[in-house]
């Protein structure tokens, strides 16, 4: 159980963060199979803001190769990125539509709900 009070929930063979996710995918099976929509994805991930990286000098030099005498550099993770995993996705009368099961609103999830709109034009429905 964590902070907010949902429980993670295992069901045919698939894990979801609430009861309430899992209630939602059921009926979203449902409609897929009756054709009201298609392409029905679970945990879809939307890059919002990329990793940043910088090159560093290790302070080491290549001692062979073509570039022997120079400083070897690795690549850096200095600031991670941000991406946003909507619940679900599917194509609803040829629209796409982003679906997420909120029981508690955080100022993260605003956020990124926010670039959401702003970065991919896609406005989140939330139930």
């Amino acid at each position: 159980k964590n902070k907010y009070g949902n429980r993670k929930i295992t069901r045919d063979g698939e894990t979801f963060d609430s009861m309430k996710e899992y209630r939602r995918y059921t009926e979203l099976l449902l409609l897929e199979r009756a054709g009201a929509i298609q392409d029905l994805r679970r945990q879809v991930p939307f890059e919002l803001i990329p990793a940043y990286y910088e090159e560093i000098y290790t302070g080491e030099y290549y001692q062979r190769g073509p570039q022997k005498g120079e400083p070897k550099k690795k690549r850096v993770c200095v600031e991670n990125g941000a991406t946003y995993y909507a619940d679900f996705v599917y194509v609803e009368g040829g629209e796409t539509v982003v679906e997420d099961t909120k029981g508690f609103k955080t100022p993260e999830y605003i956020l990124k709900r926010k670039l959401m709109l702003h970065v991919f034009g896609i406005r989140i429905k939330e139930l």
